[in-house]
């Protein structure tokens, strides 16, 4: 098949799967979920019995009590679980390999794209099944992740609603900068195909364009330098103010939120000064950082569960040399950022870097959060109501008339023990039981 047919496939088929789940027999189901202790919105109080009445791939109505269900609906007994909405993880990577650099790095000349969408796929479903029904990925192929993500929605791919973010935009020799640390030979042929690079603010509003139009829904770019480069460079400021300015500028001008990757504190700054929608990493904060964020409600997205698998990884000599100081130097300080921007009312949104530590694994971030001086329910807000308003997604973090089916179940009160969010028995995306009684469910259902 030449080159144009294949396109003019691709254009069909995206076209007519949506058609095709719009009829389908399984979008008109009801389900009745009766839940034992449910906690519709976090950071209010959960109710007790409670039944939630689904119709389709939505919430119709909640109701006191385990209601009397409806002839020909599907019941689900959660008489005896937490019941809460799905959770969001406002940064992750599904691309490729995770959580595993030595089998990154041996097997990244012998991979190409599809080999990288297979992992993808595999690493989707181990989220959703964590119970993260949306993610915001940070950085992964353009072209492959605008894929996964219209798989999902399609109903052909078992996974987590994605907002994508396509390439992190870069400068040259900066952290997303893919010639970084690699021989001259491949070097140049990796440069070929640099589009997300760019020095001075009109190279990086084209960037911003270049993703936008590769289907890009948020856009991230690099304040700093990063922990995980194969740079020698440190953990510093690596963008002008006129740069960021351009890159958020241009993105909200094209209806994209940005987050930005930021560890020094004046990259952070700068940043925030520029307009930025989030904080990722946030790993230097000083007080005058803190009263930015604040000042200008800017999202704070700490990914605590990052720095610490990073050290892990660099100590016992899995990551590249010039990693290793810039490990050290991030662990030693970020928690203590943390748990300061915390105790000063900064906003939080839940975040993991998962792809850094291994997918599935994402709710160990609640433990440290809680450790840092987040309450529990504070911990579950920031990963379901907070990170709702900070996508914009209105249709998402609650339980209520209206909102996405997302729904899962834990096996006790998170409320009380925070890491029981560590262990998922239920999960329901979009009205589809993707887990129940802790097994995997056949996908599409039966």
């Amino acid at each position: 098949m030449n080159r144009f047919a294949m396109v003019a496939a691709a254009a069909i088929l995206s076209t007519a799967l949506p058609l095709a789940a719009q009829t389908a027999p399984e979008a008109q189901k009801v389900t009745f979920i009766h839940a034992g202790t449910l906690l519709a919105k976090p950071g209010e109080a959960p109710r007790g019995p409670s039944t939630i009445v689904i119709r389709g791939d939505r919430i119709a109505e909640v109701r006191d009590g385990y209601a009397e269900t409806e002839p020909g609906a599907r019941v689900v007994d959660l008489k005896d679980r937490f019941v809460m909405p799905g959770l969001v993880d406002m940064h992750v990577h599904l691309w490729g390999i995770g959580g595993n650099p030595v089998a990154d790095r041996m097997t990244d000349l012998n991979r190409d794209d599809v080999d990288d969408m297979l992992y993808a796929l595999t690493n989707a479903r181990v989220t959703l099944e964590a119970g993260f029904t949306t993610v915001r990925d940070l950085g992964g192929d353009a072209r492959g992740m605008r894929a996964l993500r219209q798989g999902i929605e399609n109903g052909v791919i078992a996974g987590p609603t994605v907002v994508n973010a396509g390439n992190a935009i870069s400068v040259s020799g900066g952290h997303a900068d893919s010639t970084n640390g690699v021989a001259g030979l491949y070097a140049e042929a990796l440069h070929q195909h640099n589009t997300n690079t760019c020095d001075g603010p009109d190279d990086c509003r084209r960037a911003v364009r270049e993703q936008v139009a590769l289907g890009a829904q948020v856009i991230k770019y690099m304040s700093t330098g990063g922990v995980l480069s194969n740079v020698s460079g440190g953990l510093g400021r690596a963008m002008t103010d006129e740069e960021m300015k351009a890159i958020v500028d241009t993105a909200h001008g094209l209806g994209r939120r940005v987050a930005t990757h930021s560890h020094a504190a004046a990259g952070t700054k700068a940043a925030i000064r520029a307009g930025v929608d989030t904080i990722d990493h946030g790993t230097f904060l000083d007080d005058e950082a803190i009263a930015l964020l604040k000042e200008k409600g800017v999202w704070l997205v700490p990914t605590m569960i990052a720095p610490v698998t990073a050290i892990e990884q660099a100590r016992a000599g899995v990551l590249p040399p010039a990693v290793l100081p810039k490990a050290e130097e991030a662990a030693a300080v970020a928690f203590a950022s943390h748990s300061k921007a915390i105790a000063a009312g900064v906003k939080i949104a839940f975040g993991t870097d998962t792809g850094v530590s291994k997918h599935g694994q994402n709710a160990r971030e609640f433990a440290l959060m809680v450790k840092a001086g987040l309450s529990p329910a504070d911990a579950l807000k920031a990963a379901t109501v907070n990170a709702a308003e900070a996508l914009g997604r209105g249709s998402i973090g609650v339980i209520e008339a209206g909102k996405d089916a997302d729904i899962i179940a834990v096996a006790g009160s998170p409320l009380d023990d925070v890491t029981r969010m560590e262990t998922v028995d239920f999960v329901m995306r979009h009205g589809v039981i993707h887990k129940s009684d802790g097994r995997r469910q056949a996908f599409p259902e039966s």
